[in-house]
């Protein structure tokens, strides 16, 4: 996916620009973060996160985000998950 790529401590995001009216997100958590209990929880975190930026602080209207979780985000808070993905849309320019 082409798009501006930006990282933090526990994700890596990348973000796309598009002409659909709507965000489209992708969450990938690989098998290198942990087991499936493991994994799940983290891709139910970063959901949630993303369903409170989309509702509070609001996202571009028309983006495709990729959200890539790294091996620490296993054994992040939901609190630093939240603060890691924040920073990564931040900086890749997903904020309206």
């Amino acid at each position: 996916m082409r798009g501006r790529a930006s990282g933090s401590k526990h994700v890596t995001v990348r973000v796309r620009e598009t002409r659909t009216g709507e965000v489209r997100v992708a969450i990938v958590v690989s098998r290198k973060v942990g087991n499936a209990v493991v994994r799940n929880r983290v891709r139910r975190r970063l959901r949630e996160s993303l369903r409170a930026l989309l509702t509070g602080d609001g996202l571009k209207p028309s983006i495709d985000v990729l959200v890539v979780a790294r091996p620490s985000a296993a054994d992040a808070s939901f609190d630093e998950l939240r603060g890691s993905l924040r920073a990564a849309l931040v900086r890749a320019g997903a904020k309206a």
